[in-house]
């Protein structure tokens, strides 16, 4: 009696991407058979549908604490401060041009240097080293598993930079009530702050973004997440920005990380990651499911 097997889908090409230490709370797999026997004129068929949906709701690497959320709010503290003194500023001297002008300045340079910083991170560096080690290690991680960070949670996500922008511009309420310089440092710490939220809006689907969101990425004041995927595509060397995004066409049509790249090299004799690690691949996360079952 021949039994013939029908894999609904395949789960290895799915699992190939995942790494053997994350497959155990990464995959939820529910595996439903039916086996029919009738005569030899009809083979006997035995139907396997498979249902893979990836969760990383129990992943504590992914999950806030109370010391994310309490650097979080304070970065916000210090960033809403900032701004508040821009704009008592802008009443009291009935001045509104310069602080607006100072402000756009900050949201431009923020882009620039997510960009320049992403090169750095994406590029360069190891996990042991300090302060930043653990950004490398993240950068290298999502673009092996770019969909991971669309779920981890939002204190999670940003306590690292909060953490900076908290001890970058307190000191700056403290010292300064120049209106106009707070017009620049609070916009251009609010874009630091939120850049990891602006990066995982660009992975996410436009149905399941918020419609303002999706509103400032179709009018470029946030990075698509169309401008974006080239970066995983591409794999490096395009599209490091991650504020607007204003940055990207000109820093890729001047080749200008190739050209920082270069001088590393020949300075320091260090090879940037980009240069042996091009065929990564971009990987979404993988929903399959069968309503359908017979």
């Amino acid at each position: 009696m021949a039994v013939t097997l029908q894999t609904k889908y395949p789960i290895s090409p799915i699992t190939n991407n995942i790494p053997r230490t994350h497959r155990p709370s990464l995959l939820r797999l529910r595996v439903t058979c039916s086996v029919t026997t009738t005569t030899k004129s009809q083979p006997n068929r035995e139907k396997l549908v498979v249902v893979i949906n990836p969760t990383l709701s129990n992943d504590p690497t992914l999950q806030s604490t109370w010391t994310h959320r309490l650097w979080v709010s304070a970065g916000c503290t210090t960033v809403f401060a900032s701004f508040a003194k821009s704009i008592i500023g802008g009443f009291g001297s009935h001045l509104w041009f310069e602080p607006a002008l100072a402000g756009f300045a900050g949201y431009i340079l923020a882009d620039l240097g997510s960009g320049v910083y992403h090169w750095a991170v994406d590029n360069y560096g190891e996990e042991s080293m300090p302060l930043v080690g653990t950004q490398i290690k993240d950068s290298q991680d999502h673009h092996k598993w770019p969909w991971t960070i669309t779920r981890r949670q939002f204190a999670n996500n940003l306590h690292f930079l909060a953490r900076g922008i908290t001890l970058a511009v307190l000191p700056l309420d403290l010292a300064f009530s120049d209106h106009v310089v707070h017009g620049f440092v609070s916009t251009f710490a609010f874009c630091v702050l939120f850049c990891p939220q602006f990066h995982a809006w660009a992975h996410g689907t436009k149905s399941k973004l918020p419609p303002l969101v999706v509103a400032l990425q179709d009018v470029g004041l946030l990075v698509s997440r169309t401008q974006h995927v080239n970066h995983h595509r591409l794999m490096y060397n395009t599209n490091y920005c991650v504020v607007s995004g204003a940055w990207n066409k000109v820093l890729d049509e001047s080749k200008f990380f190739e050209a920082l790249e270069m001088m590393v090299y020949f300075k320091l004799g260090v090879r940037p990651r980009s240069w042996s690690d091009p065929n990564s691949q971009w990987i979404e996360e993988t929903n399959i499911s069968n309503n359908n079952q017979t």
